[in-house]
């Protein structure tokens, strides 16, 4: 290792810069309007997290979400008895999130809160009865979920994502992904150490410096169980792949082939770890045991074929291959290296990924209009254009398939930006202090 080239942030990974300042664009008159009341405050002081503004923009920017502002709300209710059924679906609001926090002894916080259905209350005035044991008994249907939690400081906006993430599934049937992180390489030309791998909270929040170096950093991607990072390093004069403990600052490097090694990408399973090299001439995708230390060859013959995702069910590959003359996304079973073409509309497709169920596959297509991110639903092949900022690059698909981060241009610079997989929400996440890119949204923590 060479400490003059290459730093590891020790242990409590230090603060590299403020958040990133999440920027909507575009999509909230679709979303559904959602009533996030101000959690009350029982106790002295100030409060070192605002939980119920966390909670309102976390839905937000799942792009489902429209919260009401504070100011039209028509009453602050802090429990499901004082709501006014009528006055809210007035509103549109079907749902309503609200609560309360007081400060234990020991100085940590207790929340308790409630998830009220406005619609079913308003119809029972808050009162509807059930059968139990041939009797009827008052029944809270309506009460969608009500819940205690105590948590010190320094958690509490930890727990408001945990909080974000039981009313999206609830509401969706979907699991939520607010208790997820990003990594990102940002570039600063005028830095020592120019090139730096961060980590940050999904929404940009709590960022912090992992990695530094003199020399380029390239491509990370997220061990499954959110531990470790895979990345290319080119801190010995040449492209090398390493995997990183982000807690520890434990590296393993992985290959250091001659020529290229890049692209990697863990398994399913996290045993198994798909690269690019080009040892034999042309890029070639491979996989590597990282129990074994088995490297198994899966592309052959002399097109390129890179930028290798593994399929949910860890039976296949897809990957970005020149055989057919421009870049087009391919599919490779690896029980028998049978490969088809999976993209065919656009003159080229590249930088492929399938969302966790499945279903679809997220990539960059070029058309007439640049270079964007597009969505092929798999089954009928229908292309759907998701974005249209400026040389959008590195889609990496939120856990729950909600959401994609990428990066693109604004204000002639790289910053990361996010879209809604059906392409009705956007965000961006504008860069303070660099070009901010390669992308990786990590699996849920």
């Amino acid at each position: 290792m060479l400490l003059s080239c290459l730093f590891f942030v020790a242990s409590s990974l230090q603060i590299a810069n403020a958040a990133l300042e999440l920027v909507i664009t575009d999509g909230i008159d679709s979303a559904r309007p959602i009533a996030i009341v101000p959690f009350s405050w029982e106790g002295e002081g100030k409060l070192p997290q605002d939980v119920s503004a966390v909670i309102a923009s976390d839905l937000q920017r799942s792009g489902k979400f429209s919260p009401v502002d504070v100011n039209r709300m028509p009453q602050t209710p802090f429990s499901e008895s004082e709501v006014d059924f009528e006055a809210w679906t007035a509103l549109g609001v079907d749902a309503l999130l609200t609560g309360s926090i007081t400060q234990t002894a020991e100085g940590s916080y207790t929340i308790n809160y409630q998830l009220v259905d406005v619609v079913r209350g308003q119809l029972t005035n808050g009162q509807s009865r059930a059968l139990s044991d041939g009797q009827l008994v008052s029944s809270k249907d309506h009460v969608l979920f009500n819940k205690r939690a105590t948590v010190p400081g320094p958690r509490l906006r930890e727990y408001a994502h945990r909080i974000s993430d039981l009313v999206y599934e609830q509401l969706t049937g979907e699991r939520g992904a607010f208790l997820t992180r990003i990594a990102y390489v940002v570039v600063q030309d005028e830095n020592q150490y120019p090139y730096q791998l961060r980590v940050a909270d999904y929404d940009g929040y709590n960022e912090r410096l992992v990695l530094r170096s003199k020399q380029p950093l390239m491509s990370p991607a997220w061990s499954p169980d959110g531990q470790k990072l895979a990345y290319v390093s080119f801190q010995n004069g040449q492209a090398e792949i390493f995997i990183m403990n982000i807690y520890t600052g434990e590296r393993e490097k992985v290959t250091s082939y001659p020529r290229h090694n890049g692209a990697p990408r863990f398994s399913p399973d996290g045993s198994q770890l798909a690269l690019v090299l080009s040892k034999t001439g042309s890029l070639h995708t491979y996989v590597f045991d990282l129990n074994t230390k088995k490297l198994t060859q899966i592309t052959r013959g002399r097109s390129n074929n890179t930028e290798p995702f593994w399929h949910p069910d860890g039976k296949s590959l897809i990957f970005t291959s020149d055989r057919g003359g421009q870049p087009q996304i391919y599919q490779v079973n690896l029980s028998d290296n049978s490969t088809k073409r999976l993209t065919w509309q656009g003159s080229q497709n590249l930088g492929g990924q399938i969302t966790p169920d499945g279903r679809f596959l997220v990539m960059v297509n070029r058309s007439n209009s640049g270079f964007n991110l597009a969505r092929q639903d798999l089954e009928t092949g229908a292309l759907q254009t998701l974005t249209k900022t400026l040389l959008d690059e590195s889609p990496s698909i939120a856990p729950n398939g909600g959401m994609v981060i990428y990066s693109s241009i604004y204000n002639k610079t790289n910053v990361l930006s996010m879209v809604s997989i059906d392409g009705r929400f956007k965000a961006r996440l504008p860069a303070t202090n660099g070009r901010v890119r390669a992308p990786a949204w990590s699996p849920f923590l």
